[in-house]
């Protein structure tokens, strides 16, 4: 008589991105041109220049390290260059990747709101506004779409990260249900059903 044995179903190892930065100015000036093409779709923007682009990361470490940076408080954006400039070169390497992410965006959007004050009431100003709030959407909707792949590696597989988002977006977007409390149920849940998957 044979014996079957369960074993767990581990997930696959994810590979090590094949580049990293050269130093605190590439950090610097790569998130500095990062943070200037970011306006409204910043999502999209981050995915191609980090794991596209430059490859400092896999698509697998990007969705993981993009989550992480999700449920930390601030800028999503924000503590991504943080965890990306600390892995890399330790303080300097998150002030770096920090001062690049905020410090030319900031003298941008000063120089924008001048502006805006003065031309806020114009239709044609207004309908371009709405008009990029349009395109931005697309944007992060594509790039969520491009990055659903690396949830085949995922120990609970696609189907079911798919419905937990699918979850999330019915409780917070149709339910009108505080953010603040969707995550933490959401995320435990899925914390939770992970280790489960993974136990021995």
């Amino acid at each position: 008589m044979s014996i079957m044995v369960s074993m767990p179903i581990l997930p696959a190892p994810v590979a090590p991105a094949p580049h990293q930065p050269q130093s605190c100015a590439d950090l610097f000036w790569s998130f500095t041109w990062l943070a200037l093409q970011g306006f409204g779709g910043v999502l999209a923007v981050v995915q191609r220049e980090l794991v596209e682009k430059k490859q400092w990361l896999t698509r697998e470490q990007f969705v993981e390290e993009w989550a992480v940076a999700q449920i930390m408080p601030g800028p999503n954006v924000v503590n991504l260059s943080l965890m990306i400039g600390g892995r890399y070169f330790g303080l300097r390497g998150a002030l770096s990747a920090l001062a690049g992410m905020l410090a030319a965006p900031l003298v941008v959007v000063l120089l924008l709101v001048l502006l805006y004050a003065q031309f806020a009431q114009v239709p044609a100003v207004q309908g371009a506004l709405r008009g990029m709030g349009a395109v931005a959407a697309g944007l992060i909707a594509a790039t969520g779409l491009k990055l659903m792949g690396a949830l085949n590696k995922h120990p609970l597989g696609l189907w079911a990260c798919a419905a937990l988002g699918l979850t999330c977006f019915v409780l917070v977007a149709l339910l009108r249900l505080p953010l603040a409390w969707v995550l933490p149920a959401l995320g435990v849940l899925a914390c939770t059903l992970t280790w489960l998957r993974l136990k021995p």
